[in-house]
């Protein structure tokens, strides 16, 4: 533009005018244009010296200034001697000074100097003061105005300097906060249409930017039915073309599971018109995880994954509230580890978590879809079992739990054995609220426990009586504790070859002051359910080295060590202080330890085994074949003695009987071994000969002494070591106490009488007086049932019967006598005698 300006100028006015430029005029216009053609290549020139103003200054007055008054001479010289109209002239001049404001805008300083320059040689031509005057006023005019312009211009660039510098900063900070993967934007037409969208966003699509441009904004987002919500909820809002913040959607296309936050607000041009969507989203999903995370920890076990306490009474609470009265109906297990302390306190917490973690997934299995299965916390377990359920079906299922969690588990290398017990409620039999339901099955539970452990027990009303009886024994045995009303009876142990006393074993007892004494399989579980066995133990050891002070040096004595003080890393320090208290040998104490020790067969059972022995004292190893483990552990553990289980005595001399053949192996063990055996619970001369022949080196039972208290014992052994049996020949059957009429036959004569108690080789009657031994009667028990027996014994209206055939017994071990009594048969005797 600028190359034609003069050219153009001067044909402009020649056309007006109607006349051709004189030379003078013709030659400036055309140089003024020469010199605007090269100004390009000039300016180019021009800004490549950086930091050299005054050359760059000299190149634009060179480019501007100089052809601008150039063109102001030759119009000046038209106008005052070629007879160009001034008008015409006037206008050309001031066309080419807004062309070159025009062009030369943001450089005052040049474009003012083009301005003179242009009008400057009018004033010139025309030779007037008045003309000079006012070029002056003009320059003067042009020269402040310059000023003003250029500080205008440096505010403008100051300023557009600044927007430019938060600009670019806006535009840093949002590509690296894409770059970041963190959030990314997006933006559509008014078709809904993307038509812009950060690269960050779609390389996790594992796609470009450019193969979701065109496409619809749904297409970045998973349309599955379980995100149809949240697609149609944005669906909404660009129909709508209303602005939304936030909206969960989850991703497409993408391998992992990954969900977003997204807003968006309309855009509209200056008319109001709508142009399109712009918004921008988030990564959500640590979020969600989170949030599920959180989520699962408020309703699920964060060890075990199973469903926690409060899930587990939200969704009995659930069944219990149904609408429907026949879907309140279910049962609830609760479930409880047996021996889980003893791994905990051995093996440490971390075995115990995964051995819980197993527990878990056998349990699961083990139910599988017949109901749920939650952690209550610690080593305890509810399943809960919607709909009503057969009672021998639930029997069935707690017996395949019970199993399936007895089976050895396998715990960083080691082999550990544990066992589960069960309280079984169900509703609304056990109760129809969620409250009632929990505390009868914690009192089946407790009931399980209290049978042995390893079994399961449903609810009876009775639970609540035997639950408040076992809190205020607790409390009574804490008590007894404190008050020392716990005692030690000693009961002999005697030398099979020469029948004299070599030691007692001691045998706690408890004397309440309500109830008497109080049986040790009553109180000792609940010892050691709440951790008393501990003070209650270590008491009993140092009260049995005490007494053993005070008898002979070649008397030892028995104390029985549980599972539990066995696991106690303390007991050596214990046992040595006991015994350095009382001032004895170590070999006078004797340590008996059941085999259920060996459940977690463990460096640190060795240790313990070692420690003990090296303390000097014996080990014997009590109730032996009615435990739980095998016979492995005897290759290495270090007993003395095996104490055979009054168990295999009992009943060993009936006929049939395989204990004697057991009470033999176990002898023979014993001897290859270098053990001393002794038999508990010989109660009769025969199961005393019988032990004997199978070569028990010790004898325990009331064939010699029932248990005496300490200054009872002392006295005994005051009066020397010799032990004399005393008892029954033999071992009569089990009695159970009845109350029957029944008719005897003898001869021709029937009698009226009472069975009193009963057995399956005989029966003690009441009502016939001094009748002689060895007489013998018909005796009709039932109206089907007619036994012959044979008097015994006869003292007063009793006497002492004995069946020639045993009677039968039932598959719980008792005798059943179906019907009514027979006195009828002898008022039908009598009549038909008469």
């Amino acid at each position: 533009m600028m190359l034609f300006s003069p050219l153009l100028g001067g044909v402009s006015c020649a056309l007006l005018q109607l006349s051709l430029p004189p030379l003078l005029t013709l030659f400036p216009l055309v140089a003024a244009s020469v010199i605007f053609g090269v100004s390009y290549w000039v300016t180019r020139w021009e800004r490549s010296l950086p930091g050299q103003p005054t050359k760059a200054w000299i190149l634009a007055f060179c480019v501007s200034v100089i052809p601008s008054g150039l063109f102001g001479f030759g119009i000046a010289y038209w106008m005052i001697n070629g007879g160009l109209n001034i008008a015409f002239g006037l206008a050309t001049l001031i066309c080419a000074n807004a062309l070159s404001a025009s062009m030369l805008s943001g450089r005052a300083t040049v474009m003012f100097g083009c301005k003179a320059a242009a009008w400057a040689p009018l004033a010139l031509v025309a030779g007037q003061v008045s003309a000079f005057v006012a070029l002056a006023l003009v320059a003067v005019g042009l020269i402040a105005l310059t000023r003003y312009q250029i500080v205008i211009d440096r505010r403008r660039a100051e300023r557009h300097q600044a927007d430019a510098r938060i600009l670019n900063r806006a535009i840093d900070i949002l590509r690296d906060y894409e770059e970041t993967g963190q959030g990314w934007f997006w933006e559509t037409d008014r078709r809904g249409q993307l038509t812009y969208i950060s690269e960050a966003v779609t390389e996790k699509l594992g796609a470009q930017a450019e193969d979701f441009v065109g496409r619809p904004i749904t297409a970045l987002f998973d349309l599955a039915e379980g995100n149809q919500e949240g697609e149609r909820t944005i669906a909404f809002h660009l129909s709508a073309r209303s602005a939304f913040q936030e909206l969960p959607v989850r991703a497409s296309r993408t391998e992992d599971e990954r969900w977003w936050s997204i807003s968006g607000r309309p855009i509209f041009d200056t008319f109001q018109n709508f142009c399109g969507f712009r918004g921008s989203g988030t990564d959500l999903t640590e979020k969600r995880r989170s949030q599920e995370h959180a989520s699962r920890l408020a309703h699920f076990d964060s060890l075990t994954g199973l469903a926690n306490r409060h899930q587990m009474l939200q969704t009995l609470e659930k069944i219990l509230s149904s609408p429907q009265e026949a879907n309140r109906e279910c049962t609830v297990f609760l479930l409880d580890l047996d021996r889980f302390k003893h791994v905990n306190d051995t093996l440490g917490h971390p075995a115990g978590d995964a051995l819980l973690k197993q527990v878990s997934q056998r349990l699961e299995r083990t139910v599988g879809k017949m109901g749920r299965v939650g952690r209550l916390g610690g080593d305890e377990f509810k399943v809960i079992l919607p709909g009503r359920i057969a009672r021998k079906k639930l029997s069935q299922l707690a017996s395949e739990i019970i199993h399936s969690l007895s089976e050895p588990y396998s715990i960083e290398g080691q082999r550990v054995v544990i066992g589960a017990s069960i309280g079984i409620a169900m509703s609304p039999e056990n109760g129809e609220s969620s409250d009632d339901i929990i505390r009868n099955s914690d009192l089946a539970l407790y009931a399980a426990k209290d049978g042995g452990r390893g079994r399961f027990h449903f609810y009876s009303s009775d639970l609540h009586s035997a639950a408040e009886e076992r809190s205020l024994l607790e409390q009574d045995l804490r008590d007894a504790i404190a008050d020392g009303s716990l005692q030690l009876h000693y009961q002999p142990v005697v030398h099979t070859a020469t029948e004299r006393i070599s030691g007692f074993e001691a045998l706690l007892r408890w004397k309440h002051p309500q109830k008497g004494f109080i049986s040790p399989g009553k109180f000792i579980p609940i010892a050691e359910d709440t951790g008393l066995i501990q003070p209650i133990g270590e008491w009993a050891l140092r009260t049995a080295c005490k007494d053993l002070a005070e008898w002979p040096d070649d008397i030892r004595c028995a104390v029985n060590v549980s599972p539990i003080q066995f696991s106690n890393p303390q007991l050596p320090a214990i046992i040595t202080s006991a015994i350095a208290e009382a001032g004895i040998a170590p070999s006078r104490l004797e340590l008996e330890i059941t085999e259920s020790v060996f459940l977690n067969n463990d460096e640190g059972t060795d240790a313990m085994f070692a420690a003990l022995k090296g303390i000097g004292v014996r080990l014997a190893l009590d109730d032996f074949g009615t435990g739980y483990s095998s016979l492995g552990y005897l290759k290495s553990a270090p007993f003395d003695k095996i104490k055979i289980d009054q168990s295999f005595v009992r009943g060993a001399t009936e006929p049939g009987s395989r204990n004697g053949a057991i009470i033999a192996s176990i002898t023979s063990l014993a001897q290859a071994l270098g053990m001393d055996t002794t038999a508990e619970g010989v109660e009769t001369l025969d199961e005393l000969d019988l032990v004997r022949m199978h070569g028990c080196s010790h004898i325990q039972g009331y064939i010699y002494e029932k248990p005496l208290q300490p200054d009872a014992a002392t006295r005994l052994l005051g009066t020397g070591l010799t032990a004399v049996a005393k008892g029954p020949k033999s071992t009569r059957a089990p009695r159970q106490t009845v109350l029957r009429r029944v008719v005897l036959e003898h001869g021709s004569q029937h009698y009226l009488a009472t069975v009193r108690n009963l057995s399956s080789t005989g029966c003690m009657i009441e009502g016939l007086w001094n009748v002689p031994a060895s007489t013998i009667f018909q005796i009709a028990l039932t109206e089907k049932l007619i036994v012959t027996a044979t008097a015994r014994w006869s003292k007063e209206d009793r006497m002492g019967m004995e069946f020639a055939t045993p009677l039968p017994k039932s598959e719980s071990g008792k005798i059943e006598l179906a019907g009514e009594d027979t006195t009828f048969a002898l008022k039908k005797q009598v009549r038909n005698s008469m």
